[in-house]
């Protein structure tokens, strides 16, 4: 799995010097809560056969020294050891936006939604925790092994041998035992988890259809069985962690009393020697607070491993663009040609052969079912995606060789637009940073907030809660409107901006934003027919392909269809 991972070699090799720092520091705090023991057995045992502050003061500067030491290294490893895993982390999250914003068209053709939401809620949060509660203590608990092999291996090899073998228990044995136990009760956990979670909604879904039947005892037994067993799994894997802990503290129990042996039958020769028993043996137990947690950290591993091949499968899609080139100050037509395009080479494909030319200042509706592809055809107008035969141009040159600074050629209104914990001003000037405050009065002038704006007690100060919350979906969509006035493309692209607006509302917005983009070359993607005939042509797709073209006028007047269609968006 490591062998081809993307996401945490790359990382440790970039931060390796915060991991060695981090190691380090790490490695130092434990050194020094062992010291600490060590002096300190060594200051009673040598102060209880003579007790002069003299002969003592030597153990008790070290003493000292080293019960500070403790606690400013682990301060500080806590320090650099987050920092590094916040850098690693925010840089994943960094690269996981960047693979979805750039492959988000394909997001729902390649993944399933429950996957990417579980993806963003957790896989990264476990990576955090595969380094902090196992690479971390289980580094730092190997250096030590080996560090205190060695320290015992300068007096007597054959001790220090057995004592690494306890200690090597307590890094290998018991984790591994740990996981090979738990694996496969993990992966069923998961398994009841997901089925626990598929038959819940599915019965509270059809509890109607229970109700009815009268069976309701029935559907409390296939509501909870899942969950049932999924209990019954989680508390053996509680007692399991019980026996291991049980297990891991009764190996770890048998290192002092190996050194309490040891130093009998070495250090008790005389008197001299006798003050370095309880230096030895005290020594060990600050210890276990560094090899304790691995086999906890260990048994996650099955998680740690789906959360890297979740990320591992979800490469960015790599898009060769065009070179780029500067926004031509003006243009003639924006033309659609033979486009095809299809989300991956084994998949249907959604639109085929649309062609249509769009004429500077022309204001054009993209009619059709749902489902059909006009979100998608705005998408590869805008340059987000890019067509899988045909072209999209603008006066013969590609839009895609614009993306540089496709924000001074297209602005895009859609029926949920972005607006944030900020004050209106801000909202508005997000459309054009440098517009001055008289320029944004101006703008919310012409979409006719100016009378909402008065009435508010801090005028285009007021601040909006996320979301745009506290105001309504006509006075949201207004404000996206004045936004894209500041910011003066040529183009605009309206993705049915006034879905679930009602009808009175819908068409004061309607008639809002054509007045206010008079001057502007629009494509307006719509549902159905209100305000339509403000438009100079229809197309309509369905299926894939464009079956009507023609002005609204014309068609009222001789498609039967249309104005089949047109009687049934009225509700006649």
């Amino acid at each position: 799995m490591f062998k081809h991972d993307q996401w945490v070699r790359p990382d440790l090799k970039r931060y390796r010097g915060l991991l060695f720092w981090s190691l380090g520091l790490g490695v130092l705090t434990f050194v020094c809560a062992g010291a600490l023991m060590f002096t300190s057995g060594y200051l009673i045992d040598f102060s209880a056969r003579m007790p002069l502050f003299a002969a003592i003061y030597v153990p008790v500067v070290l003493t000292r020294a080293f019960g500070i030491g403790r606690p400013v290294f682990q301060y500080l490893e806590r320090l650099v050891s987050h920092n590094w895993v916040l850098r690693i982390t925010s840089h994943m999250r960094r690269k996981l936006y960047q693979v979805l914003e750039k492959d988000a068209a394909f997001i729902q053709e390649r993944h399933q939604t429950g996957d990417v939401l579980g993806l963003l809620a957790d896989d990264i949060g476990h990576i955090q925790n595969l380094y902090l509660r196992t690479l971390f203590p289980t580094v730092v608990a190997v250096i030590l092994t080996v560090i205190a092999t060695l320290a015992i291996g300068w007096f007597d090899w054959g001790f220090a041998l057995w004592l690494a073998l306890l200690l090597l228990v307590q890094v290998v044995v018991v984790p591994a035992w740990g996981l090979w136990v738990e694996a496969k009760r993990k992966a069923t956990q998961k398994a009841l988890s997901h089925q626990a979670y598929v038959e819940l909604t599915d019965s509270v879904l059809g509890l109607s259809d229970w109700v009815i039947a009268q069976k309701g005892q029935a559907f409390l037994t296939q509501a909870t069985q899942a969950w049932t067993r999924l209990s019954a799994s989680q508390h053996q894997s509680a007692r399991f962690t019980q026996w291991r802990d049980l297990v891991g503290q009764l190996a770890f129990g048998a290192i002092p009393v190996s050194l309490l042996v040891w130093t009998s039958l070495t250090w008790t020769g005389t008197q001299t020697a006798a003050n370095w028993v309880g230096a030895f043996v005290l020594v060990i137990f600050p210890l276990d607070q560094a090899y304790g947690n691995i086999a906890k950290g260990i048994a996650e591993w099955p998680t740690y491993r789906d959360s890297l091949q979740h990320l591992n499968a979800l490469q960015p899609t790599a898009r060769q663009l065009p070179a780029q080139q500067a926004v031509p100050e003006t243009f003639a037509t924006l033309q659609v040609q033979a486009v095809d395009f299809q989300y991956s080479p084994e998949a249907e494909h959604l639109l085929r052969d649309i062609s249509f030319t769009v004429v500077r200042g022309e204001k054009v509706a993209l009619l059709g079912p749902s489902g059909m592809g006009k979100t998608t055809l705005l998408q590869l107008v805008l340059g987000d995606l890019t067509p899988t035969q045909g072209a999209v141009t603008i006066d013969d040159v590609s839009t895609l060789a614009y993306q540089a600074g496709r924000s001074q050629l297209f602005a895009v209104l859609d029926q949920s637009p972005f607006l944030f914990n900020t004050s209106i001003k801000n909202n508005v000037r997000l459309g054009n940073e440098a517009a001055s405050d008289e320029q944004v009065a101006w703008a919310l002038a012409q979409v006719q907030l100016t009378d909402l704006i008065a009435k508010l007690p801090q005028g285009l100060d007021t601040p909006m809660a996320e979301a745009g919350f506290g105001f309504s979906g006509g006075e949201q969509q207004r404000l996206a409107l004045a936004r894209i006035l500041l910011q003066d493309a040529p183009i605009v692209l309206l993705d049915e901006p006034t879905v679930g607006l009602d009808p009175i509302t819908e068409a004061a917005l309607i008639q809002t934003i054509f007045t206010t983009l008079a001057d502007k070359t629009v494509l307006w993607v719509t549902h159905h027919l209100q305000g339509v005939a403000r438009c100079d042509r229809v197309l309509f797709l369905e299926d894939g392909r464009l079956t009507m073209a023609d002005t609204p006028q014309h068609l009222a007047a001789t498609n039967a269809r249309y104005q089949h269609l047109y009687a049934l968006d009225a509700g006649k």
